[in-house]
């Protein structure tokens, strides 16, 4: 019998932007740089980079060929492809080391590698040779010349041996108490993977933590091969540790933000009894303040004099000042550019104050006046009832001049988001305006409308930019009063979507959405322009215009809708590590109506480029509107950042 020692260290481990169309922008910047150029650099990061602007000079460059072998059963050469994977001879075989003593330290660091995996596959007797021009490695000394041949020849003999199996599983604690093996994945009969050791171990602690034990740990392991048998026999046994309730909180590293207002944001329960998930909770409200680039939360390494664990948070601020610049394009809608100026800890608490302002339209229309342009002010005070409170407020000038209508207005509104857990929001507002509408009812027409909008928001995407799985559920009730003609109606509106990766790797994912939505209460005409429904364009239906599809008057001009239904399908196809397609088909309606009686769906089809970035994936999209009527365009060309949903 021989005892497996170490299996831990032989396994091997386990913006808002709103740069709306910064991919015609980057593609623009790129085509201006020289020929010599290999990279484009914004915001930190690096974009459309040539492999050659990473060359690093290599001293001494000894080259190599490589040959890996399995020498047992291996049906459909599944181990010997996971070898492979774990082998960095062979996955470097095509750049060259720094002379005879890289060469030896690759394939040092190969033998413990391959080791490793043969364990994860439960080959304990297994052996694993590596021979460097016809040397074994075990006898190479550390300053050996392998230079005299070149490339060197290097070969890998692999003898994966047996299978093992679990044999007799005891897990135990420090005080005696037995826990059933199965429930820890270690069955008797089993298939004795490394890492399923190691996976029980890590549950067994971290179900321990959940219990209140914040310092469980493993305090004994013995596994013993039997290679008569080809069985392990696995004895754990866990040190559980006192049990003990959260205590004081202190904080480290903060400069301008206050501490106690991050003790009370992180929201670590004193005095109740200790789990990790409320740490976790804690680091995650920290990081979505937006005012630290890193944040670390975690328990002390004893308890205090009472009995309690106290709780340590270290924080690093980042800058609380920006401004940006961006730009947008549409083929149907023209381009624009919009500039933002912004603080993250205005006074001391984390509060973001953002100025806004943007014009459009540049393309689509001759007369200035007639462009798009917006101006805005926007504040946020996180805390205001509780950790998981925000409070909200803006102020925004605004002109459009869209097909359906022309508007000029002064908003502001007020708000509150209440966090009900990690995945459900709900908030209230609000809001009131003033607007000067003309559209196919009236010219210049004034409204005043007051608004209370009420949402219920769960997301369950595990990327909000780029979500592989997952679903986001968006329900809107709100009810207005129109001063002028004395109008009450409410919008309802729901919006779902959900994503799902058709492979483990995440390069196959299939995205759908849904919106629905009604407004009761009033006729169109009573309704101002601005709150009815619309539909088409990039955000709704690709291959229209903005707020192109739906029912219009005598003149072809739209009139917006009281009811909406919207559908999107896409299957997203991760070709390269950064670039993607889209293959889409969207289709939508508005109707004059509370129902839909009146309305015949428009679809539209296409496809897209996505380069993924660290700040989500730049998209540009082309569509063609598969029922086409007069005033639709031939196709449109929409660019973002993101997802298109």
């Amino acid at each position: 019998m021989t005892h497996v020692r170490d299996i831990a260290s032989r396994a091997r481990g386990q913006l808002w932007l709103r740069l709306s169309g910064c991919v015609f922008c980057l593609a623009v910047s790129f085509a201006l740089l020289p020929r010599q150029a290999s990279a484009f650099e914004i915001f930190g990061f690096k974009l459309f980079e040539d492999e050659a602007a990473e060359t690093v000079e290599i001293v001494d460059p000894l080259s190599y060929t490589v040959s890996l072998d399995v020498n047992g059963p291996d049906p459909d050469n599944v181990l010997e492809e996971e070898l492979r994977g774990a082998s960095q001879l062979v996955q470097g075989a095509d750049r060259p080391v720094s002379g005879s003593i890289g060469l030896i330290q690759r394939a040092n660091g190969d033998f413990e590698q391959l080791v490793a995996a043969l364990y994860e596959n439960a080959r304990y007797a297994g052996e694993v040779t590596i021979l460097l021009n016809g040397r074994p490695l075990a006898d190479l000394p550390a300053d050996a010349d392998l230079a005299g041949q070149a490339p060197v020849p290097v070969r890998i003999v692999v003898t994966p041996g047996q299978q093992f199996r679990f044999g007799d599983v005891n897990i135990s604690t420090s005080d005696g108490q037995s826990h059933d093996a199965a429930e820890s994945g270690l069955a008797p009969g089993a298939v004795a993977r490394s890492t399923v050791i190691l996976d029980a171990e890590s549950d067994l602690i971290r179900d321990f933590r959940k219990a209140g034990h914040p310092f469980a740990k493993i305090s004994g392991r013995d596994v013993v091969a039997d290679h008569a048998s080809g069985v392990i026999d696995v004895s754990l046994t866990l040190d559980a540790g006192p049990v003990a309730a959260f205590g004081a909180t202190a904080v480290d590293g903060a400069q301008s933000v206050d501490s106690d207002f991050i003790a009370m944001m992180a929201g670590v329960p004193e005095g109740e009894r200790y789990n990790p998930e409320d740490l976790a909770a804690a680091a995650r409200r920290l990081r979505a303040l937006e005012v630290f680039s890193s944040v670390d939360v975690k328990e002390s390494e004893s308890l205090s004099a009472d009995g309690s664990v106290p709780v340590g948070i270290t924080v690093t601020e980042r800058k609380h000042r920006y401004l940006g610049l961006g730009a947008t394009f549409s083929s149907t809608d023209g381009g624009g550019m919009e500039a933002y100026w912004g603080h993250r800890n205005l006074f001391g608490r984390a509060e973001k104050f953002r100025l806004e302002g943007s014009f459009g339209g540049v393309g689509s229309t001759s007369d200035p006046e007639d462009m798009t342009w917006r101006g805005a002010a926007l504040f946020e005070k996180p805390g205001v009832l509780g950790p998981a409170s925000k409070f909200t407020s803006h102020l925004e000038v605004k002109q459009e001049d869209l097909d359906a209508y022309r508007r000029f207005s002064v908003e502001g509104g007020v708000g509150l988001a209440y966090e009900l857990t990690q995945e459900q929001t709900v908030s209230a507002g609000l809001v009131v305006e003033y607007a000067k509408l003309t559209d196919s009812f009236s010219a210049d027409l004034e409204t005043i409308t007051v608004a209370v909008p009420l949402e219920y928001v769960r997301d369950t995407r595990d990327d909000k930019l780029n979500p592989a799985m997952g679903t986001r559920l968006a329900l809107l009730v709100e009810p207005a009063y129109e001063a002028n003609s004395g109008a009450t109606f409410v919008k309802l509106k729901a919006e779902g979507s959900a994503y799902r990766a058709l492979d483990a790797q995440k390069r196959f994912v299939l995205a759908g959405r849904v919106a629905a939505g009604s407004i009761y209460g009033a006729n169109l005409a009573e309704v101002p322009a601005n709150r009815r429904f619309y539909s088409g364009g990039g955000g709704s239906v690709r291959g229209y215009g903005f707020q192109d599809i739906g029912p219009r008057d005598g003149s072809g001009r739209p009139t917006g809708g009281l009811s909406i239904l919207e559908t999107s399908a896409e299957l997203r196809i991760q070709i390269t590590d950064t670039i993607g397609i889209v293959p889409f088909v969207d289709a939508g309606l508005v109707s004059s109506s509370e129902s839909f009686s009146d309305a015949d769906f428009k679809v539209g089809a296409g496809i897209g480029l996505r380069y993924l970035t660290p700040f989500g994936p730049l998209r540009v999209d082309v569509a063609l509107p598969l029922n086409k009527e007069a005033g639709d365009p031939d196709y449109g060309i929409y660019a973002g950042i993101g997802q298109a949903f």
